[in-house]
């Protein structure tokens, strides 16, 4: 744990336990999907269909989301393969006051570098500035305001995992701007959703469910299977 990771979370843990109701509204923040994922793939959407939107917006906005999925699959590798990193919330040597109606229980067992949150949607945000520029800047200052500052003040990240993740979600989105690779990846979507658009936008509702959802539903199956195949060669 270093100085700078230190300072700013003892820092921002001094608001903390004095208000129920701010206390109340960041923890609301941190686990209402509909407030970030939700806005994140309205706006998506939006995209989509503004204004009869050119092919070369859809290739970005479709390049985007699956570049958010690459970097969400990144940032949980990382988290798994580098070693351990407990939260701020149990790390004894902080004295962390945990906030009002926040479940000190949260993401046991979960190493907190880097922040796949922050992988996400700043991913979505590079991604909505391509497109966007107002949008864009929008999307950057609500990603570090509505999800990563409240989970660095509920104690769930430091502010180095946050800002590796920032790193890494710019860095995947960023790739949008490669036209090629752009039209290498999407391309075959675009021709799908031209062939068969029932199909294709079955396809892309549910990959966007997932996002607004960030995921909780794969993960769950993603801690199922990986227990079944510990079970199993455990035996």
């Amino acid at each position: 744990m270093n100085s700078f990771d230190t300072h700013i979370i003892c820092f921002l843990n001094r608001f903390s336990h004095h208000s129920w109701l701010f206390d109340r509204v960041v923890v609301l923040l941190e686990v209402n999907t509909l407030l970030k994922g939700g806005l994140a793939m309205t706006v998506f959407w939006w995209l989509w269909w503004r204004r009869k939107p050119s092919d070369e917006e859809r290739r970005i906005l479709l390049f985007g989301l699956l570049a958010s999925f690459a970097g969400l699959l990144l940032a949980r590798t990382l988290a798994l393969s580098l070693p351990f990193r407990q939260r701020p919330l149990r790390n004894p040597l902080l004295h962390f006051q945990i906030p009002y109606t926040l479940d000190p229980k949260t993401l046991i067992g979960w190493s907190s570098f880097p922040s796949d949150h922050a992988t996400l949607f700043f991913s979505l945000a590079v991604t909505f500035l391509f497109v966007s520029q107002a949008l864009g800047i929008v999307a950057f200052v609500y990603a570090f305001v509505v999800v990563c500052l409240p989970r660095l003040y509920l104690g769930i990240h430091y502010p180095t995992d946050i800002l590796a993740g920032v790193l890494l979600g710019i860095g995947v989105g960023s790739l949008g701007a490669l036209q090629r690779l752009r039209r290498i990846v999407t391309d075959p979507l675009l021709k799908w959703s031209e062939i068969s658009p029932a199909s294709f936008y079955a396809f892309l509702f549910l990959c966007s469910f997932s996002v607004a959802q960030q995921f909780d539903a794969v993960r769950d199956m993603g801690k199922l299977a990986f227990e079944l195949v510990k079970f199993t060669v455990s035996r």
